[in-house]
């Protein structure tokens, strides 16, 4: 039991076995520092804001916190009014600062304390805050006027200094046309940075409000779409767990067998096209010819190859072709020789090294206060997995290890992401020797739509289809935050269910948003050549960063 004495609430274990406590904003400081410094929750994985227009308070602002020592998991949650105020937690995790930003941008939630509350996933000259809801979700507003180079210092560029602005991006071919890196330089350093994002902001969590659960799926897809399956596996887990359900063991080993393609490929776009940005591009050609392998299998599973969904709440859309299985054991011989030539290629290229080593270091400290998950974390020395630490899908039962860094520099990012490769190769393997009988969806006709023959061939199947399609599922109202491990980190699920055909609320937390914030920090001081080194060893996907 967590103990403190600047609040009486007590921690609650609900029936899906989410631990939660509510406190008053007076009490959140002080409960979230004994939280870090005596119980050992050192990790604060995401903050978020609720809207409850009925309720006297009317939005609540929520935090998950994960202690990687024992592997807990805690959500507090913060009744506010309008007009109130949170202190903010960035004394205690720098990471707090987008997280904070985000829900006053989203629902207008004041975060007292905050050294640069501004919007950040919408424009300067938006009016009105699109999660609240009240808010109408085909209200779009245009920018017609961007703003001119910012810092967060809100000191402004002094034209007679010796300093020159600058801008990196978005229309930079390195920022991949959504991202915007602010600089002053020093001669070839950076004096100072600052970054906007937003500019593909599409409000995947409105859309999610509006749209039956099952519907919610192909927009996943769109979140990191280099890794799609992954975006469909992590959310389905999400509404399972809420419905109380369990998928059968061949959808699970399926699911398993596409979250580790998908990992492969993740990092093959991360890697190749950050070669690419240091001028390799032999190697950038070699990686996608394994990547379109794996597009192939995905097109044999479903005709799609990018944006997939092939997932389905209660299990998977259908079973895999025949021949698949072998198809996919050739692809992975394939893609294992092609790693090892691309290390021939560019990990031991002199001038390869030049740019990376000791370029970008960072330790496990600075990593976890920022909110670093995934490869970045692991390379500088924490093997932190949820594969491992919180083991679904029977991956505990599986044989592969999680490889880790040493001091945290590019030059070890890349290491662990080819070794990363490796091991998703070992698992696919194992799976796909063992792969279970049975059916590869639950027959739940409350969740799962019956086969096509049902539905055409007699009049209960049509029933069920129609009841269905028109009210979809009704989970039991409750909140559940699932964890899953993505190719660049945590990417974790919070789903608010009222019982309605809908989710009430569905934050996603997309591991680069809390990498990609401490840009800014990791390239002061350093060359203007490393801000390209530095952004492509980070993945960030624009898709998840403004969603």
């Amino acid at each position: 039991m967590i103990m403190s004495n600047t609040t009486n609430s007590e921690i609650k274990t609900s029936s899906l076995g989410e631990r939660s406590i509510e406190l008053n904003p007076s009490e959140l400081f002080e409960f979230c520092k004994n939280l870090k410094e005596s119980e050992g929750y050192d990790f604060l994985m995401d903050i978020c804001g609720v809207d409850y227009p009925d309720r006297e308070k009317r939005f609540e602002s929520v935090y998950h916190f994960y202690n990687s020592k024992n592997k807990n998991r805690l959500r507090v949650k913060v009744p506010v009014g309008e007009g109130e105020s949170v202190p903010t937690l960035i004394p205690l995790w720098k990471g707090a600062n987008w997280f904070e930003r985000e829900a006053f941008d989203m629902f207008g939630i004041h975060y007292e304390g905050h050294p640069y509350l501004k919007r950040l996933l919408t424009h300067h000259e938006f009016q009105g805050h699109p999660l609240r809801k009240d808010y109408d979700a085909d209200q779009q507003q245009h920018l017609s006027q961007s703003l001119p180079i910012h810092f967060q210092d809100e000191k402004p560029h002094d034209p007679d200094s010796n300093l020159v602005p600058l801008n990196l991006g978005p229309s930079h071919p390195a920022t991949h046309g959504t991202l915007r890196v602010m600089c002053e330089l020093d001669g070839e350093k950076i004096a100072r940075a600052n970054v906007e994002i937003g500019y593909l902001h599409r409000c995947f969590e409105k859309m999610a409000e509006t749209h039956p659960y099952n519907q919610v799926i192909p927009y996943t897809d769109r979140l990191n779409y280099c890794s799609a399956p992954l975006n469909n596996v992590a959310y389905c887990r999400t509404v399972e767990k809420l419905l109380k359900v369990e998928v059968p063991p061949k959808a699970q080993a399926l699911r398993v067998v596409l979250c580790e393609f998908s990992r492969v490929i993740d990092h093959i776009v991360c890697m190749g096209a950050g070669a690419v940005d240091l001028g390799a591009l032999t190697g950038f050609f070699h990686l996608f010819t394994y990547r379109e392998m794996v597009y192939g299998l995905f097109e044999k599973l479903c005709g799609a190859r990018l944006t997939v969904a092939l997932t389905r709440v209660g299990g998977m859309a259908q079973d895999p072709p025949e021949g698949w299985y072998k198809d996919a054991l050739d692809v992975c011989k394939k893609i294992e020789k092609g790693i090892s030539e691309f290390e021939t290629l560019l990990i031991g290229s002199k001038i390869f090294m030049e740019r990376t080593c000791d370029v970008g270091k960072i330790t496990t400290e600075e990593a976890i206060q920022w909110g670093y998950t995934g490869p970045l974390l692991r390379s500088t020395g924490l093997a932190q997995d949820v594969r491992k630490d919180e083991p679904y899908y029977g991956y505990d039962q599986l044989d592969f290890s999680i490889p880790v860094g040493s001091i945290g520099d590019l030059y070890d990012r890349y290491l662990v992401r080819i070794e990363e490769m490796k091991q998703s190769l070992k698992i696919i393997r194992q799976v796909l020797k063992n792969i279970p009988e049975g059916d590869y969806t639950i027959r739940d006709k409350d969740i799962v739509l019956p086969e096509k023959k049902d539905v055409y061939g007699n009049i209960e199947g049509l029933m069920n289809h129609f009841m269905l399609v028109i009210h979809g599922l009704r989970p039991d109202p409750g909140e559940v935050y699932v964890p899953t491990e993505g190719a660049n980190g945590e990417l974790g699920f919070y789903l608010v269910s009222d019982g309605s055909g809908h989710p009430y609320r569905l934050k996603v937390r997309p591991p680069c948003f809390a990498i990609y914030q401490s840009f800014p920090s990791q390239i002061q001081g350093g060359l203007v050549a490393d801000v390209i080194s530095i952004l492509g060893t980070m993945n960030v996907i624009a898709g998840e960063l403004d969603r």
